[in-house]
């Protein structure tokens, strides 16, 4: 790839906040994990619309400690959604200058995607994994009518099942991961979605080059599932819930904070230790 000069910075801020979206920072109804009595449940603020109805949220404490971290950071957004969904997504404060969508296969530049980064990531995954149309034709024939409920492609990067959950074997994911890794991909199993992703399409390796890009000298992070293992492991300090496929693996490192908080409360947290932690790191 040709890498681009730095000519994508605006103000210089010394830190970089790359957290992941759904199930970290914002929620559907059914993962805001309100456990208390509806008279003291926290105010909420919808940041997401899909086909006229409300569908993601955060607490507006969240809110407004977001927005506050969007102005005095180099705050991206990083997310496996594709850039199609992740635009229905209005998050508080100013816009972000970078985002990271499709696991890190789009890099967006004031909402634009950079073509350079995709067909760096595009020749990277021709050279190294088995072609997206292998992995689709095995999941449509192996995947069961009884528990899959929607087969998708996302930005012609990588391959998801949304399923119902309840009727899904366990075996058959199992099956799935080791047939994948043969070819040079991932499975990650999040909620009711099951993707399979291509190995060199990390979202540490979209982060590296927005380091790159705004020279920013200190980085912190937060994700919940293990597509933002490397995002984690690429940062100077971390954070995940006690939610997800991290938490169900009882995933950890060194440099990693384990709230103890799920759902929304646990977002709300994230969000205050992410302020907490950029406002010691420029001192």
């Amino acid at each position: 790839m040709t890498t681009a000069p730095r000519t994508d910075r605006d103000e210089p801020r010394t830190v970089l906040v790359a957290s992941d979206l759904d199930r970290t920072l914002i929620y559907s109804a059914a993962a805001l994990g309100l456990n208390v009595p509806d008279a003291e449940a926290p105010r909420l603020l919808c940041v997401e619309v899909y086909q006229g109805k409300p569908l993601s949220y955060l607490t507006e404490t969240a809110a407004d400690l977001l927005a506050e971290l969007a102005r005095t950071t180099h705050f991206v957004p990083t997310t496996t959604r594709t850039l199609e969904q992740y635009r229905r997504i209005h998050l508080p404060g100013p816009a972000p200058r970078h985002a990271i969508c499709a696991n890190g296969g789009q890099i967006l530049v004031d909402g634009v995607p950079d073509p350079a980064w995709q067909r760096h990531v595009v020749d990277r995954i021709t050279a190294e994994c088995a072609p997206l149309e292998e992995i689709g034709d095995h999941l449509r024939r192996t995947a069961d009518p009884r528990w899959l409920l929607k087969e998708r492609t996302a930005d012609d990067f990588f391959a998801y099942l949304v399923v119902e959950r309840s009727l899904l074997p366990e075996q058959w994911v199992k099956d799935l991961a080791v047939w994948s890794e043969e070819r040079g991909w991932t499975v990650s199993l999040q909620g009711r979605k099951i993707y399979v992703v291509p190995r060199p399409l990390t979202k540490s390796a979209a982060l590296r080059e927005v380091l790159r890009r705004t020279g920013a000298a200190h980085t912190l992070a937060a994700g919940d599932s293990l597509l933002d293992a490397d995002l984690l492991l690429a940062a100077d300090q971390a954070w995940r819930p006690s939610h997800g496929e991290l938490a169900d693996e009882e995933w950890r490192a060194p440099h990693l904070t384990v709230l103890p908080q799920k759902g929304a409360t646990a977002g709300e947290q994230i969000v205050k230790s992410l302020v907490r932690a950029a406002a010691l790191a420029r001192a």
